[in-house]
């Protein structure tokens, strides 16, 4: 796309944002359901495309992680479907009353959510992303300038069009939503337009992240790296940790709330590694060990320090015999990536210890850090994860993508 086209997609999405932002409760809730509808609907349409991005990125020799985010079948769609059906169920965040004073000399101070305007999304390989965008906008009275990768172009192209039709036909105004093909130029050019765009979401690799953090003119949040831990304590229930350390690994490895490294109490090391290695080896789990690791699981391959910063997303996993939760803590401070991390303990005095002392967005006590996820946290889907303390943290819905103003009412009140 010319620089220009894109400046003028762009002014066009901030133009019908203003009118997303005073829409009704009913008639979003009213085009979420549409919405929700047209896509296991139009589910031969979507398939077929999808089935062109997964051909050529078997063709491209891509890895199988990357390929299975690419694949959608009926089951994922009525996933996304009912992701879009749960969010038109939750409250509408735009004009809620945060807070209110009343002053001294009568005027009452509200201070009132607002939308953030037009949102940039630039995203990776998984489809769905589309259209958890495109529904959590909408209900946030947001315009959304979607750019995908190419190696899911006809996918989100084609959930694109179903989800933007749907909506337009129940009253959402055209060009809520913005689709981008695969372009590097209409990037650059879209990074730069400060004032028009409001807020920049990438979504994807390190390596994606920094160029569009270097390059934009706009505000980005952003995650670089999923470098999740979990923590077996000398007092956990073994039972319950090897139950969290194999979903937290293998339920969905390629995905950045994975577990990558697993730290475990020398007090219980040696009886707890044994059992849980077992079953990591069962699931093709490639486990890389510290020195006292493998002493106690001597086939294991020896870790280097690299692996100890390592985002895998895959089955390989880097474990850690640490002496205590000083010491565990300290190296989740050290290596971690502030994204979600874990202690299986039974020791409530450990747990807040851990919980309070672990500077990262998501901390987890006896359950996995696979749960780092907008669904899981009840907000229907996310924009994405950030390990940002500005302005958003952790799983971003539909409250994480409004501000605020302050709304002053008097009685002809000036000041003096």
């Amino acid at each position: 796309m010319k620089k220009d086209d894109i400046v003028s997609l762009a002014s066009r999405a901030k133009r019908v944002s203003e009118k997303l932002a005073v829409l009704t409760t009913a008639v979003k809730n009213r085009a979420l359901t549409k919405m929700a509808g047209a896509l296991t609907r139009r589910k031969k349409l979507i398939l077929r495309e999808n089935e062109k991005d997964v051909a050529s990125a078997k063709r491209r020799g891509l890895s199988s992680a990357l390929t299975n985010r690419l694949h959608l079948d009926e089951k994922k769609l009525r996933g996304m479907a009912e992701s879009i059906l749960s969010i038109s169920k939750l409250s509408d965040p735009i004009g809620k009353i945060l807070s209110e004073r009343r002053r001294p000399n009568g005027l009452l101070i509200q201070k009132v959510r607002v939308p953030l305007g037009v949102i940039l999304i630039i995203y990776e390989s998984r489809p769905n992303v589309t259209a958890d965008c495109m529904a959590l906008c909408l209900k946030s009275g947001n315009g959304v300038i979607l750019k995908g990768g190419k190696e899911a172009f006809y996918s989100n192209r084609a959930i694109y069009h179903v989800l933007e039709e749907a909506a337009v036909e129940a009253g959402i105004p055209e060009g809520f939503s913005e689709f981008v093909p695969a372009d590097h130029e209409a990037v650059r050019a879209l990074l730069g337009l400060s004032g028009v765009i409001d807020l920049v979401i990438p979504r994807g690799g390190e390596e994606l992240i920094r160029e569009v953090a270097r390059i934009s003119k706009i505000p980005v949040i952003k995650h670089f790296k999923g470098v999740c831990h979990v923590f077996v304590d000398r007092k956990a229930d073994f039972e319950k940790a090897a139950a969290i350390v194999l979903n937290a690994k293998v339920q969905n490895p390629a995905v950045c709330n994975a577990m990558e490294t697993l730290l475990v109490d020398e007090k219980v090391a040696v009886v707890f590694l044994p059992r849980v290695a077992q079953a990591l080896l069962e699931k093709g789990v490639e486990i890389r060990g510290c020195e006292t690791t493998r002493r106690i699981l001597p086939d294991v391959k020896s870790a280097e320090e690299e692996d100890w910063y390592a985002e895998y997303l895959d089955l390989i996993l880097a474990v850690r015999v640490v002496k205590d939760l000083d010491q565990a803590i300290g190296h989740i401070q050290t290596y971690g990536s502030h994204h979600s991390d874990a202690i299986v303990t039974e020791d409530k005095k450990a747990a807040r210890r851990f919980t309070k002392e672990v500077d990262s967005a998501c901390v987890f006590v006896n359950c996995s850090t696979r749960f780092s996820d907008g669904g899981e946290f009840g907000m229907g889907a996310e924009m994405g994860i950030s390990t940002d303390k500005l302005h958003a943290r952790g799983p971003m819905g539909l409250e994480e993508l409004t501000s605020y103003k302050y709304v002053v009412l008097g009685n002809g009140q000036i000041r003096r």
